[in-house]
């Protein structure tokens, strides 16, 4: 996290300063951005982030709205209050549950998506190294 404060107050600065110094140096700021953010290295994280992304994104909400559904459904049932509020209580929490799972599995995919990004970066990286350094 220190490292992603980092890199903001960078940008920022480096806003500042271009501000400041007018159009030449700012393009000069803008093309040393532009040769960062094309390092394989960095490319690796923008990878690892959009992996994230993705499979943090594919299971969650369709298993909160089925249990969403599945306690409004109990509650909805015949029975006095008490009796719906218990099947209501029931169902909630085996919706906990099955919410706490595909949470589970999404950050399960996404360490995953991680390896595979990080793996890419640093073939990226060896194979861009002139051989011989």
């Amino acid at each position: 996290m220190r490292g992603k404060a980092a890199l903001v107050v960078g940008l920022v600065a480096g806003y500042v300063l271009g501000a400041r110094a007018g159009r030449e140096r700012y393009e000069q700021i803008k093309a040393q951005a532009e040769k960062v953010w094309e390092q394989p290295v960095v490319q690796g994280q923008v990878e690892k982030v959009k992996a994230f992304g993705v499979s943090a994104l594919k299971s969650v909400p369709g298993v909160v709205w089925k249990g969403a559904k599945s306690v409004t459904g109990a509650a909805s049932q015949s029975g006095t209050v008490s009796e719906r509020a218990e099947r209501a209580g029931r169902a909630a929490k085996v919706s906990a549950h099955e919410v706490a799972d595909a949470v589970e599995d999404s950050v399960d995919d996404a360490e995953r998506a991680e390896k595979r990004a990080t793996t890419r970066a640093k073939a990226n990286k060896s194979s861009s190294t002139p051989s011989g350094s």
